[in-house]
């Protein structure tokens, strides 16, 4: 007998906002807004995932005013007059369609995103790409404090011309996440430290820039991974109280939901603890916070998406696990990411059991905006 899915199709409030559903869609770099300012196909893009009944759309990165702050040529800024007013397109077009959205902020630090270079050399914690390899300068103070303020702009902004959100980057080995990641930082000031709950002091500066900057009642939400791009087993946290000493603070900075990514949502964030079924990276990450998070990682397909951008297509899968997931409440919301670029309609066949029509995903399907 097929699970019910009434539950990923219940409202979903935070500061007064109020999501239709708990379907998100995954933010997804797409390198389609020439000089750094989207238009109209990217707002059409957007537009046909709310129509297709997606509760909250988060955009991909897009990046802050700073130099280097994005490792591909096409990546949309989040600053700047003409970036936001095509930023405005996009969001008066989602809502037209009843949809909610946010921005992803970011800035991709020294991460290569392909044969690519920016003009300027790009800044990291300490210079590195990853443990042992140099790329860039280590950022002073004065750029520290620079990028902090560029975010906290960028939110403000975001939420000026009609955003319902705002998501900051904080995973996958970019900016933020070098900061929390030992084999990236090794600065020996307030932003370094032997501890995660040290090395967190970069984000928690940026949370609580950003918090001022939009005041107590603007939804903020951070993403954040175990896994960087640099290297896929990558752990800030061990064990329970690591996590929570690393994303506490980050709550109480200011953050109101914790996107929490991991490259598979069913695998169990510390089995050693809670067994092959235990709680995932999200749920793990909401009991130790209190706080609301979302979950990701391969939903709804056969394959997870590392294989799938090296060429492996992947099929539709079933929900059952994710259901089941949901109904114990073990996080919030779920993104769902490739899914959502092979079928717009994902969340609308969902909830009508038209399941069997969904399609699959295979990488060709990042080359245009469908």
């Amino acid at each position: 007998m097929p699970h019910s899915t009434d539950i990923l199709f219940r409202p979903f409030s935070v500061k007064g906002l109020t999501l239709k559903n708990r379907i998100v869609m995954a933010p997804m770099t797409r390198n389609m807004a020439p000089d750094g300012v989207p238009g109209a196909a990217n707002a059409a893009y957007y537009k046909r995932r709310a129509e297709g009944e997606v509760g909250l759309i988060l955009s991909e990165g897009t990046v802050i005013n700073r130099p280097a702050s994005r490792n591909q040529p096409h990546i949309p800024f989040i600053h700047g007059k003409a970036a936001l007013a095509g930023w405005k397109g996009v969001i008066d077009a989602v809502h037209e369609a009843g949809g909610r959205m946010g921005p992803q902020i970011w800035h991709t630090g020294s991460t290569k995103g392909g044969e690519w270079k920016p003009e300027a050399d790009v800044e990291s914690p300490s210079g590195l790409l990853a443990p042992g390899k140099p790329r860039g300068y280590a950022m002073s103070e004065e750029d520290i404090a620079d990028a902090v303020a560029a975010y906290a702009s960028a939110a403000a902004d975001a939420k000026r011309i009609g955003f319902d959100v705002v998501e900051f980057h904080g995973a996958h080995g970019y900016l933020i996440d070098e900061f929390f990641w030992p084999g990236t930082n090794e600065r020996t000031d307030r932003f370094g430290g032997a501890t995660i709950k040290e090395r967190a002091a970069f984000a928690r500066e940026v949370v609580a820039a950003a918090r001022a900057a939009v005041g107590p009642d603007f939804p903020l939400l951070l993403r954040v991974s175990q896994w960087k791009q640099q290297d896929y087993g990558a752990r800030l946290a061990t064990n329970p109280q690591e996590l929570e000493d690393w994303l506490s603070p980050l709550v109480e900075a200011g953050v109101d939901i914790l996107h929490c990514s991991q490259r598979r949502f069913w695998e169990p964030e510390f089995p050693e603890i809670d067994g092959e079924k235990g709680l995932n990276f999200a749920g793990w990450t909401k009991k130790v916070t209190g706080a609301p998070t979302i979950s990701v990682g391969s939903v709804g397909l056969s394959g997870e998406f590392i294989a799938a951008f090296g060429g492996e297509a992947s099929q539709s899968a079933g929900i059952e696990p994710l259901i089941e997931r949901m109904e114990r409440e073990e996080f919030d919301l779920i993104a769902v990411g490739r899914a959502l670029i092979s079928d717009a309609d994902w969340a609308r066949k969902i909830r009508t059991g038209q399941a069997a029509t969904l399609k699959g995903f295979d990488r060709g399907q990042l080359a245009e905006l469908v």
